[in-house]
């Protein structure tokens, strides 16, 4: 991938970075989001100025000023993407420019500047080259990248802020979750939404993931791994889990995702996997599903698998659905056929081993 020439990085010495035999020992088993590289890019946003200050150098605190309009009205949107390293030994995003529009579509409800596709993309190319040496080398590790920006002008007053800062840091990453099942369960929950039409469920912003933390609290007290939510207005229609979508396989070949419309995060590997099951002759459908009819097709054997999907887990699948009415089984509990299918294809695609008809991998180097 070329350098763009829409923004210059400065590039400033890591005074102490990480020992090789700290750094080893922190790859054998990084788990997800708790081991983080050397590095960081940094580029700042002044109203009359735009973007400007770009540098990659060491991985630090932030100085704040108490008054930071991020602390107090929540100014703030994120991403988050992949690198892989592919099976020839070089190194690739995945759909990194999806990322970028996404990156773009939530500034611009949250009311905050927009960021060129060609920095966002610069900016991670930067990160991912610098901290290369971070790679971890467990079975499906990668380098997880987080792409963030906040309001960073102290000032009291509801208002869209007049400077901003964007960030990128990354993080080793193995397996997301941790009960080593070969499926996850899932809780309803009854008492929480995610979003309401005409909020924020479309833009990929904290006060969306901190308003799941109690319901997803309530589905770890309860023995699952994750919570899923229904819809605002009727309680009745699966919208998706706290933090990915939900698909649902039918036994005629036919695929069921919750549609978009503004609750619903437009996930990137959502439309992937849309793309891949129709290249396997698979009928997909974009439609409202309830949770009735979740536990009846399930009952009824209709339903044969559901997985759930996004850039951290990838494809995981739903064995066990439960609320406070009761459970359900989908199919033998375990992994199906289409879900592992489809998960060995995106996999492959990502690290080199199965064709890209779609240009989707974009090397780094």
């Amino acid at each position: 991938m070329a350098d763009y020439p829409g923004i210059e990085f400065a590039r400033q010495p890591h005074p102490a970075p990480v020992s090789l035999a700290d750094r080893n020992q922190a790859l054998a088993n990084p788990g997800f989001g708790s081991v983080f590289s050397d590095h960081m890019v940094s580029i700042d946003w002044t109203e009359g100025l735009g973007w400007h200050n770009a540098t990659i150098g060491p991985r630090q605190p932030l100085s704040l000023d108490p008054a930071t309009a991020v602390l107090h009205y929540a100014q703030e949107i994120f991403e988050g993407l992949k690198a892989y390293r592919l099976s020839d030994g070089g190194i690739a995003l995945f759909r990194p420019e999806q990322n970028a529009r996404r990156f773009n579509d939530s500034a611009e409800r949250l009311a905050m500047p927009q960021l060129p596709e060609d920095t966002f993309t610069q900016a991670i190319r930067e990160l991912v080259m610098a901290d290369a040496d971070w790679f971890p080398s467990v079975e499906g590790g990668s380098l997880y990248l987080r792409p963030f920006m906040f309001a960073s002008e102290p000032f009291l007053g509801v208002r869209p802020a007049k400077e901003y800062k964007f960030l990128v840091i990354a993080s080793p990453a193995g397996n997301y979750f941790k009960s080593g099942s070969p499926a996850v369960s899932i809780w309803v929950s009854s008492d929480f939404t995610r979003a309401a039409p005409g909020g924020t469920g479309a833009a990929k912003c904290g006060g969306n993931y901190a308003a799941s933390l109690v319901p997803q609290a309530e589905a770890i007290q309860h023995g699952h791994d994750q919570v899923v939510f229904l819809d605002a207005a009727e309680h009745k229609w699966i919208e998706e889990l706290g933090g990915m979508n939900l698909f649902f396989v039918f036994d005629d070949g036919s695929m069921v995702t919750p549609p978009l419309g503004g609750t619903i995060l437009p996930g990137i590997t959502r439309d992937s996997l849309i793309t891949l099951a129709r290249e396997e002759g698979l009928t997909v459908r974009e439609e409202r599903y309830s949770l009735d009819q979740w536990r009846d097709d399930s009952a009824s054997g209709k339903l044969v698998e559901t997985f759930a999907c996004g850039t951290a887990a990838v494809v995981t699948p739903v064995g066990r659905v439960a609320s406070r009415t009761g459970e359900f089984t989908i199919g033998s509990g375990g992994p199906g056929q289409l879900t592992s299918k489809l998960r060995d294809r995106l996999v492959g695609i990502q690290r080199g081993t199965v064709e890209d008809r779609h240009g989707w991998v974009k090397r780094l180097d």
